[in-house]
């Protein structure tokens, strides 16, 4: 569980709900034209910009804002590491145990084939369709919400246009210009709450989520391209340490 991306959007949401509590009441920032426009416009223009296939994964797009879990670049080369010893002293096969315990189908596919002698070169080829593929399929996610953060503000837009367009057909009634001149202006709130609150921290959070995973992703592919090359361990370790963030430390022995 994300808790940066729940009190991000609680507080904002809490900050946003206080600030219009200090001058108003919630009911006046309230009026369901103007969610039709924003949210209905936001949803059609986001299905004529994607496939419906793509559209109809942003369920499980969402998910990972909220629901995330990746393993350290730490514990990683550590394992690469250990399986590279011991392919180093006891032989390819024996890291078949190995391939049993990972919980990565990444890492196990990338295993398997090497313990079945599959060349280098086609390893490598295999495990590097397999990124591009992922990288595709991120991309596809964290642009949906790039995209909505783009169609909200300017639906809203247009939601002030029509409200301001009624506003000026009955200016014989000074009376009413008021009130729907806040109407009109409501719909700008909302394109604009939805997507700076939501569809654009959203989009940034997929995107970097996926520079970790497809980091870790590499991290695997040269470890494994090591292991097949019969690589010493410790000089695939001072390669693959270079992976680690600035603040990061190398396993210890």
């Amino acid at each position: 569980m994300d808790l940066a991306s729940i009190i991000g959007i609680v507080s904002g949401l809490g900050f946003v709900s206080i600030t219009i509590l200090l001058g108003s009441g919630l009911g006046l920032f309230w009026n369901l034209p103007s969610v039709m426009v924003v949210g209905g416009g936001t949803i059609a223009a986001t299905m004529i910009a994607f496939p419906l296939s793509d559209f109809l994964s942003i369920i499980k797009v969402t998910m990972r804002v909220f629901l995330f879990k990746i393993d350290k670049t730490e514990e990683i080369i550590a394992n690469l590491v250990e399986i590279s010893n011991k392919a180093r002293k006891g032989g390819l096969l024996s890291i078949e145990g190995d391939i049993a315990n990972t919980e990565d189908p990444y890492l196990a596919k990338a295993l398997q084939m090497t313990v079945d002698g599959v060349k280098t070169a086609d390893i490598a080829a295999i495990m590097q369709k397999k990124m591009s593929l992922i990288k595709r399929e991120h991309k596809i996610g964290y642009s949906i919400y790039s995209a909505m953060g783009s169609f909200a503000p300017a639906f809203g837009m247009v939601g002030t246009l029509i409200g301001l367009v009624q506003m000026l057909a009955n200016l014989d009634d000074p009376s009413t210009i008021g009130p729907k001149m806040a109407v009109a202006m409501i719909t700008t709130f909302y394109g604009s709450l939805l997507a700076n609150l939501f569809f654009i921290p959203m989009a940034t959070k997929l995107e970097g989520r996926s520079a970790e995973e497809l980091m870790n992703m590499t991290l695997i592919y040269e470890g494994v391209v090591s292991i097949r090359e019969g690589e010493h361990p410790r000089l695939m370790e001072d390669k693959l340490n270079i992976y680690l963030g600035a603040g990061a430390k190398p396993r210890e022995e």
